[in-house]
């Protein structure tokens, strides 16, 4: 797939300096008309979207239904089109659903003891397996970073042979606490730091199990999210009629630190000192001392057809030229009860925030004169899952991503007030992020990198599926310098969203909140939209960037 070829991308320091610099110097022209987005709309559509009625808006769970008929009833009443399939609302998208199912036996020996590792407490367990997932004193190889990248002359595995053998690494990836820039280019998390790549690059490594050591800040979440969402199914793409669908991996999951540290003490070694020595490049995986793993669980496994929402304004010059809008439907809907016995995970941040502004963009847009392009409004199912909605429309598009100009993506991670700022995610990669610093200025904003690059925002969410094919993707959020109670308040607010409240049942809809910041993202992304779909430009990929030559190699399609 074309994720082994991604290559890890920093944003150049002088690029982001330089959209400092153009970001900072506000009001210089007034605003030319005023913002069509509505707070109290977006507010209340976020009411009703995460009210205990959607019951978390679960794919294939009890809250899709009422999801997708409320998003159809919106869209067709402000006059949009059914963009999906043969004329309808919907692209259906097949799944695979993995229930574990039964007791689940884990435990690592050491010498003559056996030390159990508790689900949910010590480690996550999840498997791609139907049926049994087991195996018995598989040795444990601690695998550093469990990155290869050759690109960057980088291999963690390199002379070791992992077969019948679990991998341990480490979250993140090499640079994320080393004291300089190193080949990863900083603090930034690069692709092979994501939790799926370590999976994949273990699997291609032909380990039959990995666990990823869990630390709050290179994970960008706290333990309890992980635990709180161990229990619930997994899914995946389902593959074509006819096609296989199993594989040998088993155990994939996460393994809590104290856990790690005294698995290595265990086995002799220093935790904290393997951590430095993983940061360097020379860095080789090493048998944790004659620590095996021992696995038992089961998986059963069922295809379901879930649904994107898509509408459509077809363009009045070139129809065929598209802009993408899409945020994603779906939260993590019904999981285990919390202290109060709530079971509903009701995302009303995510993602309820970024589907009620996306909705308001498109009413938007069909209040105004109609564009030269058309413009694709698609509301994405299982992004929780693995971004699995845009990845199914990215690899089987309505309307090709040849002529798709540009992906916005609403996506924010908190409710925030009127803010000074926009956070510009994974900045350095698309010449659209000048026009945003443009555009941004219009209603007095600038644009700042994000404050946590570490956090790898720029491959967990939906445009990431299209701009690793190409298509120039912009994602941007509300910004973190309110105006009432500056950064500071505006980073206090996200820290203790993401502690408490991020995937778990207590994101619930709080009628105090101000959608002003939501109103300043959508209306930056109506402005650039429109812009994009009454011009004849073609927004490409800086120099350099890996998504270039993807979207270069389809120039024909768009003279």
């Amino acid at each position: 797939t074309s994720s082994r070829k991604t290559r890890p991308m920093k944003a150049p320091a002088l690029l982001l300096a330089a959209l400092l610099v153009a970001g900072c110097t506000t009001n210089l022209a007034p605003p030319s008309e005023a913002a069509p987005l509505s707070a109290a709309r977006i507010l209340e559509d976020v009411r009703i979207l995460s009210s205990d009625a959607f019951a978390g808006r679960g794919p294939a769970q009890a809250g899709e239904r009422p999801t997708l008929e409320y998003l159809v009833n919106a869209l067709s009443s402000a006059g949009l089109q059914p963009g999906g399939a043969n004329g309808s609302w919907y692209q259906d998208v097949q799944l695979l659903r993995y229930d574990r199912t039964g007791p689940v036996e884990i435990a690592y020996r050491i010498g003559s003891e056996t030390v159990p590792l508790a689900v949910g407490r010590d480690v996550t367990a999840a498997s791609r397996i139907v049926g049994a997932t087991g195996f018995a004193d598989a040795p444990l190889v601690f695998a550093g970073y469990g990155v290869n990248a050759p690109q960057l002359g980088w291999n963690d595995y390199q002379g070791v042979d992992m077969r019948g053998k679990v991998a341990v690494v480490l979250a993140n990836d090499p640079d994320f606490e080393a004291e300089a820039p190193g080949r990863f280019g900083g603090r930034a998390m690069t692709y092979p730091g994501r939790f799926g790549a370590k999976v994949e690059e273990a699997q291609r490594q032909g380990a039959i199990a990995v666990l990823v050591v869990h630390e709050d800040a290179p994970a960008s979440y706290p333990w309890s999210q992980v635990a709180n969402s161990d229990p619930a199914p997994g899914f995946g793409l389902a593959p074509a009629p006819g096609a296989a669908s199993g594989t040998s991996f088993g155990l994939r999951g996460w393994l809590h630190r104290d856990r790690a540290v005294d698995l290595f003490r265990r086995a002799g070694l220093d935790f904290e000192a393997l951590k430095r020595q993983a940061r360097e490049p020379g860095f080789r995986a090493i048998p944790l001392g004659g620590a095996a793993l021992s696995a038992r669980f089961s998986t059963e496994t069922e295809r379901v057809t879930s649904r994107n929402v898509v509408a459509r304004l077809p363009g009045t010059a070139r129809p065929n030229e598209t802009i993408l809008y899409g945020a994603h439907w779906d939260a993590n809907g019904i999981g285990p009860a919390d202290a109060r016995g709530d079971r509903i995970r009701n995302g009303a941040i995510d993602n309820a925030v970024g589907t009620a502004t996306l909705l308001d963009i498109a009413r938007a847009f069909a209040r105004g004169p109609r564009t030269q392009r058309s413009i694709l409004f698609a509301f994405w199912t299982a992004e929780e899952k693995g971004l699995l909605g845009a990845e199914y429309y990215a690899a089987n598009p309505l309307h090709p991503l040849e002529t798709t100009a540009a992906v916005f993506n609403l996506d924010p991670h908190v409710a925030m007030g009127a803010a000074r700022n926009l956070d510009l995610i994974g900045g350095g990669r698309t010449e659209l992020e000048d026009d945003l610093v443009r555009i941004a200025r219009v209603d007095g904003l600038r644009v700042d990198p994000e404050t946590n690059p570490e956090a790898g925002w720029y491959f967990r969410s939906d445009h990431f599926a299209f701009a690793r094919r190409g298509v120039p993707a912009v994602y941007f959020r509300a910004g973190r310098d309110l105006v009432a109670g500056g950064r500071a308040r505006g980073e206090a607010l996200a820290a203790d969203y993401n502690a408490s409240r991020y995937h778990h049942t207590s994101d619930e809809f709080d009628p105090a909140w101000d959608m002003a910041g939501a109103v300043q993202e959508g209306t930056a992304a109506w402005r650039l939209g429109r812009e994009l779909a009454n011009s004849r430009r073609w927004p490409t990929w800086r120099s350099g960037v890996e998504y270039r030559g993807v979207r270069d190699s389809s120039a024909a399609a768009r003279r």
